[in-house]
């Protein structure tokens, strides 16, 4: 959870990150949603999420060894 109360979860099979308010029942894509690969705007395996104070999201893209970057408002 951020600082703003937003709930992240990376969804491995689907190679995507939702973000959650308390009480939403479905969740905004934040990160993948472009089917499983290793471009830009793909993941593969995605694990661990962090979310810094300017809300940029970063996620652990295992798959691919890397560690990707979204700034807020970016679009997937």
């Amino acid at each position: 959870m951020d600082d703003q109360r937003y709930l992240y979860v990376s969804e491995t099979d689907n190679s995507t990150v939702w973000r959650y308010e308390i009480g939403d029942k479905n969740g905004t894509l934040v990160a993948g949603g472009n089917g499983t690969g290793d471009g830009l705007n793909q993941l593969n395996t995605p694990y661990y999420i962090f979310v810094d104070q300017q809300q940029a999201v970063y996620v652990s893209d295992n798959s691919n060894h890397r560690i990707v970057k979204w700034n807020k408002g970016a679009t997937t």
